[in-house]
């Protein structure tokens, strides 16, 4: 069985050889020493067997304090009981860290991790913004593609009257309270954040002055397929516009506030055009532009081949050398191709129409800018319609 060894002071020049300084007995439990161990042959000094001493010089931050090779080794960890823990030990309790800025501290042990709050959803009357605030709500968003930033009274009148689902985030001025006292109420019913700020602000957010008061972001409505929109359409006469070019965002505005005047069917775009809607379109639009579908074309020839099939005659507009457009019969499904402003429409394009049609003008200015001449072309096709 196993014998402790003698206690008393440790006497110089020899030592244990299971005992590390300042540690514990590392001998495996129950293993017995040999005789010539426990007489201490061998070992020590010639006055006598060394006596292994219970008390431990006092060493600062542990037992393996200090450089690394005063630290354990694979295979030299304790086997008795509990690990030691001291300040450099390698299995020493850490101390909770700080969380860094901008991240949530870890939850205690046991406690369940709860998910972060939900902001603010409402905000003071007459908040201003500060200029961190602005650039944040200013700046390009992550998903710009997805949303769209909507600025004029009666842009955002529309979006909400059609898609109030649609809305993201209010932004509007304390005079415009009384007038939108609906979207306010809706906003606070389903947890849509407003502001209401000053029109310094509200310039820097719209990028523009003429935000009338009110600027909301809105979830951007995606473009249906032509097929899509063909199936759903009615029977009986409709109009349509090919854009083929057209690329200035106030133009694109006057185009759909003349379409939602004349009950367009949809604007179409080429599969490869970059036009897309923009605050500054949907102002000019005055809220046509929640009246008039967007539609996505596919390659050109299989989209032609698709109105011809619904009934749908193609009508190249021309600045000069088309029919007259007043003494021209007009299909009663027509899609009028308008061209860019100045470029004028692709020639490939114009070659594949049905109709070529020019407005008769006195001569004294070479044309009409692409938004009035699209609106003269609606009004005559919607004549026809009426006598």
């Amino acid at each position: 069985m196993r014998r402790d060894p003698p206690r008393g002071p440790r006497p110089p020049g020899g030592g244990d050889p299971w005992r590390r300084e300042g540690g514990r007995d590392e001998r495996a439990p129950g293993r017995e020493r040999s005789g010539q161990e426990r007489s201490g042959a061998g070992r020590g000094s010639a006055g006598g067997p060394e006596r292994a001493s219970t008390e431990r010089p006092p060493r600062p931050g542990g037992p393996w304090a200090g450089r690394g090779e005063d630290k354990p080794r694979g295979g030299e960890r304790e086997r008795s009981g509990d690990a030691p823990r001291g300040r450099d030990t390698p299995w020493r309790e850490r101390a909770p860290q700080p969380a860094r800025a901008g991240e949530r501290p870890a939850p205690a042990y046991g406690e369940r991790a709860r998910p972060p709050r939900e902001p603010a959803q409402g905000f003071q009357v007459g908040e201003r913004l500060d200029e961190a605030q602005l650039q944040g709500e200013a700046a390009p968003r992550r998903a710009r593609d997805l949303e769209l930033r909507l600025y004029g009274l009666n842009a955002v009148r529309a979006a909400f009257a059609r898609r109030p689902q649609a809305i993201r985030k209010l932004y509007l001025s304390e005079a415009r309270i009384p007038a939108l006292q609906p979207l306010l109420a809706w906003c606070v019913a389903h947890r849509v954040g407003y502001r209401v700020v000053e029109d310094a602000d509200l310039d820097k957010l719209a990028a523009s002055s003429h935000h009338e008061g009110v600027v909301a972001d809105v979830l951007r409505e995606e473009s249906a397929s032509l097929s899509t929109w063909l199936r759903d359409l009615p029977a009986g006469p409709q109009a349509a516009l090919w854009l083929d070019g057209v690329g200035n965002p106030h133009n694109l505005g006057a185009i759909l506030r003349a379409a939602a005047h004349f009950g367009v069917s949809a604007v179409l775009l080429p599969k490869h055009s970059t036009l897309a809607l923009s605050g500054a379109a949907a102002r000019v639009a005055e809220g046509g532009a929640e009246a008039v579908p967007m539609v996505r074309l596919g390659r050109g020839d299989n989209a032609i081949a698709q109105l011809h099939g619904a009934g749908f005659a193609l009508a190249a507009t021309l600045v000069r050398g088309g029919s007259d457009l007043f003494a021209t019969a007009l299909p009663e499904r027509v899609v009028y191709v308008i061209g860019a402003e100045g470029e004028g429409m692709d020639r490939e394009l114009a070659a594949s129409c049905d109709l070529r049609l020019s407005i008769p003008g006195s001569g004294a200015v070479e044309s009409l800018n692409v938004a009035s001449a699209t609106a003269v072309f609606l009004a005559a096709w919607a004549s026809r319609q009426r006598a």
